[in-house]
């Protein structure tokens, strides 16, 4: 008993050191009911003590608790008399066990793990102290509830019952109750051996410390171990599961807004603002070991960046998300800038076209171990306030792609399913890449043609570009010259100017500043688009809609953003103009006719195929007015009278016939449906 007595005084001495007499006094103003302890503080106080509660934490916590109840009584005693206990909760262990390397060793021994959390429960109360009343004499009895089965008390012990057996009854409005919640924690992709599915284990978060963290975020959980029985139809097997108790989490997490910035950070990004040449610098720390494609790394860092959301007063919202496709030969390294861009965002995933269904994406309905139906969150629901990267997006299959109208331009993710009715959160930059549907991008075919893409999704995107692989002597021998460099060691490899870690930092401080316009900014703005719509006067064809005005503003914002300036200047405006060109040029153009168009995108089909589709269309309803159907061969003769080419006549009749414009009744006869 007497070294009880000495670790509690021990630990009461840890407690009155400077550093924690601090945090208590600061828990005690803020009314939390636990302060966290760290480890290796522990370990520089008394060594053998830090070992102790690591070995024996169920024996030695609860007089660390103790120790630290009693020092808030001297801090704070009128708080310390409100609340019955006082908890320290310890992080930051020497080691981190893998979740793959969870032992029987570990069982009752305190161990930290790190993973990302993929399910949470609701919030239960749990019993902590259980009130009893015996029914026949109604004398209470105070039981501690620290088993995951009920306690009652054996027998009633009063003078009337004198010892019988007898029958006792929950006073829940006296007994004590405490918040429990149950979260799946899984390890992360990158700790993963080859060939291995990820293993999840069951995590139980008690009091203070529920809803710390939400499915999505990267955790270090601090915890003891237990082995739960595992039962089949009401007998225990000799086989238990590991269940983890934890004590402290803390988030290692990607969320923008929950990232520590400190004010020497802060002095050091106003610092790299204030270079001219920060736009350069950031577009150069954006995978630096692929070569060229510089206007593609501009779109992914004002991706990265992103613009303003607004809302109006009549409550409607406009995104500030940036969405960007990548359409390009294969080996031009769509799917290393994608997994850069992931790696960068302080909230990013990424996830390929094949292996993505409608449900992974959004959020899937599954029935819990209560029985009740809970939602489990998708990829793009915990790419929330981050950026989804997905690669192959054509190779998806049309019902699961269906699934990302919604987040694209609504940003929410509504599911009716299982009797769960929900509108889930999705507000995320989509960046997408996918290959021509030929193999190799055909110059000569309009940009519909080459992607097997619906145009609902297409004309969602702000930007798109193309990329080509085609043989260019100088280019060529500087790709080579870089690919050698950097995987030869005798050359150094291609640092970016920005660190990694500092530019995550940097997205994530600028994201908190919110650009306006300025009036010469917008004048910029609406000069282009009024210029870009004139054209339609010598051409016809639509050059650019409402939504790529829209676009231009968060460009125009994201690239503000990015010098963390709180305006858009007419530089900005011109820059991103300059992008939006190069996007409308290589895919918002009539190939027959050269002339832009933006209806390729927005329709499938441009201005001066419209036109033929209606020649052949007034063909037929002339014959079919005349003698109740049109014959073929008349059609296609009447058709090459007015300059259409053989081969024209063959596409444009089997689209109408696709499309179900025209049926024929009988073979060699159409009419109009």
């Amino acid at each position: 008993m007497s070294v009880e007595l000495d670790v509690e005084e021990e630990f009461s001495r840890f407690f009155k050191q400077e550093k924690y007499r601090s945090l208590i006094a600061n828990a005690a103003a803020q009314r939390k009911k636990s302060i966290m302890v760290d480890h290796s503080d522990l370990i520089s106080f008394n060594e053998k003590l830090s070992h102790l509660i690591v070995e024996e934490p169920l024996k030695y916590l609860p007089a660390l608790n103790r120790a630290a109840y009693k020092q808030l009584q001297v801090e704070d005693p009128e708080y310390a008399s409100t609340i019955k206990e006082f908890k320290a909760r310890i992080f930051n262990l020497p080691e981190k066990v893998p979740i793959r390397e969870v032992r029987s060793n570990h069982l009752r021994k305190l161990i930290a793990i790190d993973g990302i959390i993929v399910r949470a429960s609701a919030i239960k109360p749990m019993l902590k102290t259980a009130v009893f009343r015996c029914r026949s004499c109604g004398t209470r009895y105070y039981v501690e509830q620290d088993s995951s089965k009920l306690k009652v008390p054996e027998k009633c012990t009063s003078i009337q019952c004198r010892g019988r057996r007898s029958r006792f009854e929950l006073v829940e409005e006296e007994s004590e109750y405490i918040d429990y919640q149950l979260i799946g924690v899984q390890e992360k992709p990158e700790d993963l051996p080859p060939g291995q599915l990820p293993r999840i284990i069951d995590v139980g978060l008690k009091g203070d410390i529920v809803d710390r963290a939400r499915p999505g975020d990267r955790v270090i959980i601090t915890g003891i171990l237990f082995a739960v029985q595992e039962r089949t139809a009401d007998t225990p097997k000799k086989t238990s599961k590991m269940y983890l108790e934890a004590i402290s989490i803390e988030t290692a997490s990607k969320e923008p807004e929950s990232l520590q910035i400190t004010p020497d950070e802060e002095r050091l990004f106003k610092e790299m603002a204030k270079d001219p040449n920060i736009h350069q610098r950031l577009i150069e720390s954006v995978a630096p070991s692929i070569y060229g494609l510089d206007h593609i790394k501009k779109a992914i860092m004002l991706l990265l960046f992103g613009g303003r959301p607004k809302q109006f007063p009549d409550g409607v919202k406009v995104r500030g998300d940036i969405h960007i496709l990548l359409v390009g030969d294969p080996g031009t390294g769509k799917s290393q800038l994608l997994k850069y861009a992931a790696m960068i965002a302080p909230r990013g995933l990424y996830t390929s076209g094949r292996g993505s269904t409608a449900a992974g994406l959004t959020a899937a309905v599954v029935r819990d171990k209560g029985g009740g139906m809970v939602l489990e969150a998708g990829a793009l629901v915990l790419a929330d306030m981050g950026i989804a990267c997905i690669d192959e997006i054509d190779k998806m299959r049309p019902e699961d792609r269906v699934a990302i109208h919604e987040a694209m331009a609504q940003q929410t993710i509504s599911i009716a399913k299982g009797g769960i009715v929900a509108t889930l959160n999705a507000r995320t930059s989509i960046l997408a890449a996918a290959n021509p549907t030929l193999g190799r991008y055909d110059p000569y075919g309009s940009f519909t043609d080459n992607v097997n893409l619906p145009i609902t999704i297409l004309s969602r995107f702000d930007l798109i570009f193309v990329l080509r692989d085609e043989p260019e002597k100088e280019r060529d021998r500087r790709i080579a010259e870089h690919i050698i460099g950097l995987q030869s060691r005798s050359t150094a490899t291609a640092a970016p100017p920005i660190p990694p870690d500092i530019l995550r930092k940097y997205i994530a401080y600028a994201k908190r500043i919110k650009p306006e316009l300025t009036p010469a900014a917008a004048k910029l703005i609406k000069d282009f688009y009024l210029q870009m719509r004139s054209i339609y006067q010598q051409t016809s064809t639509v050059t650019i809609t409402a939504r790529q005005l829209e676009s231009l503003i968060r460009l125009a914002e994201a690239r503000a953003r990015a010098a963390l300036r709180d305006y858009v200047t007419e530089e900005d405006v011109l820059d991103v103009i300059d992008l939006m060109k190069r996007s409308l040029s290589e895919v918002g153009i009539d190939i027959e006719t050269g002339k832009p168009d933006i209806d390729v995108i927005l329709t499938g089909k441009p201005k001066s195929m419209r036109d033929k589709f209606a020649v052949v269309i007034r063909t037929i309803k002339e014959f079919q007015e005349e003698k109740g159907y049109a014959e073929d061969e008349e059609v296609r003769q009447a058709l090459r009278e007015r300059g259409l080419t053989d081969d024209e006549i063959n596409k444009l009749l089997t689209r109408l016939l696709s499309d179900g414009k025209v049926f024929a009744p009988k073979p060699g006869r159409y009419r109009l449906t």
